[in-house]
């Protein structure tokens, strides 16, 4: 059993060409073969959000606070909470962060395949971004508690 203290945990700035606005990444890792786990705790100050991006096996959110956004291509954007567990299927192209008035964190999980987890993309834009929520589309089935973001 290999246990990582939390005061040993290394934080860094989320670098710029992947992220828009202070993000912070904690604690990333990625596990041994024959595993193939990889992770971190990710802090998105207000605003801030990642680039588009897929991951070769999905990946899983588990969002420890705040309010945040998130959108596949071609789908609408949602709106997720403190609490909630968000799965994004491999090879999806997604984008996801914080609202433009609270900030958010999650615990990131994804497998690495052919050695990396993730396929960063273009940023998103200021417009894409701040596009209305489904739920202000009055789309029925989004928002607090519902699994339209399947």
């Amino acid at each position: 059993m290999d246990i990582t203290r939390k005061a040993d945990l290394k934080t860094v700035n989320g670098p710029e060409e992947f992220f828009t606005g202070r993000v912070t990444i904690t604690g990333q890792f990625q596990r041994p073969a024959p595993s193939r786990v990889a992770g971190a705790i990710v802090h998105f100050e207000p605003g801030a959000r990642t680039a588009w991006h897929t991951h070769p096996a999905g990946q899983t959110l588990i969002v420890t606070e705040g309010v945040g956004w998130t959108r596949l291509e071609g789908g609408p954007k949602l709106e997720f909470y403190a609490g909630d567990v968000l799965w994004c299927p491999a090879e999806h192209k997604h984008w996801h962060g914080a609202t433009p008035h609270e900030g958010m964190t999650h615990i990131a999980i994804q497998e690495s395949v052919n050695g990396s987890p993730v396929t960063w993309l273009e940023k998103v834009t200021d417009e894409e971004y701040l596009a209305p929520l489904a739920s202000e589309q009055a789309e029925p089935g989004y928002g607090p508690g519902s699994n339209s973001a399947n």
